[in-house]
């Protein structure tokens, strides 16, 4: 029996560890030294060179009833990219030494699994930029669903690191673009990515009146709420014209929501979750963005403000939520 004792420590000492953040509580981290998972079958492992930071991290962060701490190692984090390392049996897509934007759930850490339909090969062009393709895809599965054209009025609320893509995405479609947004610098971001017009988020009626003028009171014919709060939810129907599209970007996470039904029946509106759940769909929209990047037509580095260690995790989850001056987007580099 002790042999067999001294034989597990052994392989426990010799296992490869890795670091990995746990939430410990509301506001608090600390970073574990876990086994290095093994890819199983369909699988890769991904030697992680960061992952940015979402906001939707920001309710769990704070700790709602539902929430169960400590969470499990690197989970929260779904924005990584880096390098695969390891792939599993029955992987022929993709090889070792492929740099890769993952479409994971754990990357709070050194390394994760995912499957292998879920990364994407990054060209070697993007070799060192920052480039978490889950968020960059979602903006482009976004303006796909939302069916920006030429001549349209599209309404943006909530200009941060979606929103000033949205707006990249729209204005260059051709489309005039009102972005609003609380903060001064989010007003300048947005008219930096072609913005025709730009609406300080501080007073309901006073925006609805001021895109009342600006579009002879017709309205939008598209409306992105990318907040994901009551008000702008709120606001974005008052802003759609009728047969208008208000397209839901926004991740209403902390509770039920009610909305104006008699407007959005009187003015016949049509309402898009543009959420994707489908891994191809997921997939399809990084590989947009990459051929974006590539060509040209859009550059994320400069959304990319605020860069922190894996052990400040809870600084860039901080800054996610309180959004300090020239604040966009936070990255976790590994």
């Amino acid at each position: 029996m002790s042999i067999m004792l001294t034989l597990e420590k052994t392989a426990l000492v010799k296992a490869p560890l890795m670091r990995a953040a746990v939430v410990t509580g509301p506001g608090t981290i600390r970073i574990d030294h876990v086994l290095r998972p093994e890819p199983g079958p369909q699988q890769v492992r991904v030697r992680l060179e960061g992952c940015g930071v979402c906001a939707s991290n920001l309710t769990p962060w704070d700790g709602p009833e539902w929430q169960q701490f400590p969470t499990a190692p690197g989970s929260l984090g779904h924005e990584g990219w880096g390098v695969v390392d390891a792939v599993g049996s029955g992987v022929t897509t993709i090889e070792p030494g492929t740099r890769v934007a993952t479409l994971s759930h754990a990357s709070y850490a050194e390394y994760d699994l995912a499957d292998a339909a879920a990364v994407v090969p990054l060209p070697p062009t993007l070799d060192g930029m920052a480039f978490p393709g889950e968020p960059l895809g979602c903006a482009f599965n976004i303006f796909r669903r939302s069916d920006i054209r030429a001549g349209q009025t599209v309404a943006i609320i909530g200009i941060g690191f979606l929103g000033a893509i949205l707006a990249r995405l729209a204005s260059d479609a051709g489309a005039r673009v009102i972005a609003i947004s609380r903060r001064q610098s989010s007003l300048e971001l947005a008219r930096g990515h072609g913005a025709a017009e730009t609406i300080l988020m501080d007073d309901h009626q006073a925006i609805i009146d001021q895109v009342s003028n600006l579009t002879h009171g017709r309205f939008c014919d598209r409306v992105i709420e990318a907040v994901g709060k009551q008000w702008p939810l709120d606001l974005a129907g008052e802003l759609t014209a009728e047969r208008g599209r208000l397209i839901i970007a926004g991740y209403h996470q902390d509770g039920p929501r009610q909305i104006n039904m008699w407007l959005w029946n009187w003015r016949g509106i049509d309402v898009v979750n543009a959420h994707e759940r489908d891994p191809k769909t997921y997939a399809q929209g990084v590989c947009e963005a990459i051929e974006a990047v590539t060509s040209g037509r859009l550059d994320p580095t400069p959304l990319c403000t605020h860069d922190f260690p894996l052990e400040q995790l809870d600084k860039a989850l901080n800054a996610t939520r309180d959004k300090p001056e020239g604040f966009v987007k936070a990255v976790i580099r590994l």
